[in-house]
């Protein structure tokens, strides 16, 4: 058992416990959050010393542990598992525990129309089926350049954004009778692919759709509601200058990577301005960093930069982590810090969002400190 004392604690379920303290039970769960706990006999005891104690931090798109994150031989391959491509050992995890981000969702990068399926995991562990959250909970797609210009180049279609959208739209037009003959127990030809596509059409998971400009964010909405799927907007960078569209969608939008220079067309009006204005106008957001596209270790820097420009405080931090845990549907084991819940948390050295040079003192992932500075 663990006991944490004199912590300034940000349960994120709730009012902030300016002198509180959490017990984690032997199972690696939160057993009482609050004031005036007292410490069982025998448990290990840490004094925060009045630094800020919050729940790990959640990075809701990534391809972190992945080595070649791209199977660009089809623009179809919804049947790949990227957690069939994951290392543990990528220093990448070990960068992240230190930094306070100890859940992250990956899988294939954005070269198909549809690259396959995400899962989320903890950032702590050597066996991956053993640091798995939700296994395949979602499919993902993309929509842009990335997918024309593998594909055009080839003098293979998708070559336009017209392409990439009508390739999808003809694959989902399939899956949907695929899906209606499997839920009838029609007997059809066994295909993997479409196999794959079920859960999507059933709306069990979401299409993760990667889209930065505005006209890419329109169709993959235009697309997800012929088809009434579940879907997220990931990266959404022109997403501030079509706020209102976002908001009416009602799909959430997963923000970054914001920092670094703006690599490719698509990211002309990347800004941390973005968070701000999206989550004004309704959205629900949460911040990326599409890990390694920047480092996983930046997240909670990203949070304090999207604040600089604008962004809530307390939006901020729920945008790393209620929000994605809530997104990822992983919200009744991680996010916040409650009875119940895994014991992923940081105790911080100074406050990530407004203190610059801000590190975890120590992070704890299901009860066991996996990092002191």
């Amino acid at each position: 058992m663990l006991f944490i004392k004199n912590a300034y604690i940000k349960t994120m379920a709730g009012c902030d416990i300016q002198n509180g303290s959490i017990l984690v039970d032997e199972n690696g769960k939160i057993a009482e959050v609050g004031e005036n706990i007292i410490a069982p006999e025998g448990c290990e005891i840490i004094d925060a010393e009045g630094r800020l104690v919050t729940p790990g931090c959640i990075d809701a798109h990534t391809h972190i542990g992945i080595i070649g994150t791209n199977e660009n031989v089809d623009p179809l391959t919804p049947h790949l598992r990227g957690i069939d491509n994951i290392d543990p050992c990528d220093p990448d995890f070990e960068d992240g525990l230190k930094a306070g981000v100890t859940s992250a969702c990956t899988g294939p990068g954005s070269a198909n129309v549809i690259g396959g399926t995400f899962s989320v995991i903890k950032l702590y562990g050597t066996n991956v089926d053993k640091m798995i959250i939700k296994q395949d909970m979602a499919m993902k797609c993309a929509f842009g350049e990335n997918p024309k210009k593998v594909y055009g180049s080839k003098s293979k279609s998708p070559a336009t954004r017209m392409g990439t959208a009508a390739v999808l739209r003809e694959f989902l037009f399939k899956a949907k009778k695929y899906a209606e003959e499997d839920e009838m127990g029609k007997d059809h030809k066994f295909d993997m692919k479409l196999e794959a596509m079920i859960p999507v059409m059933r709306r069990e998971i979401p299409l993760k759709a990667h889209c930065h400009q505005a006209d890419d964010i329109l169709t993959a909405i235009r697309i997800a509601k012929e088809f009434d799927l579940k879907m997220t907007l990931d990266h959404c960078t022109d997403g501030a200058g079509i706020a209102e569209v976002v908001e009416e969608s009602g799909y959430p939008a997963l923000l970054g990577p914001l920092f670094g220079r703006k690599s490719k067309v698509e990211l002309a009006q990347k800004s941390f301005k973005t968070p701000g204005i999206l989550h004004k106008a309704g959205v629900e957001i949460c911040l990326v960093t599409d890990c390694c596209v920047i480092p996983i270790s930046i997240l909670p820097l990203c949070a304090g930069l999207s604040v600089a420009e604008g962004l809530d405080y307390e939006a901020a931090w729920r945008a790393i982590t209620v929000n994605p845990a809530k997104i990822l549907g992983i919200n009744d084991r991680v996010g916040s810090l409650e009875k119940g819940k895994d014991a992923d948390i940081v105790i911080w050295t100074m406050d990530p969002l407004t203190d610059v040079g801000a590190k975890s003192y120590m992070t704890i992932v299901d009860g066991k400190v996996v990092y002191r500075a």
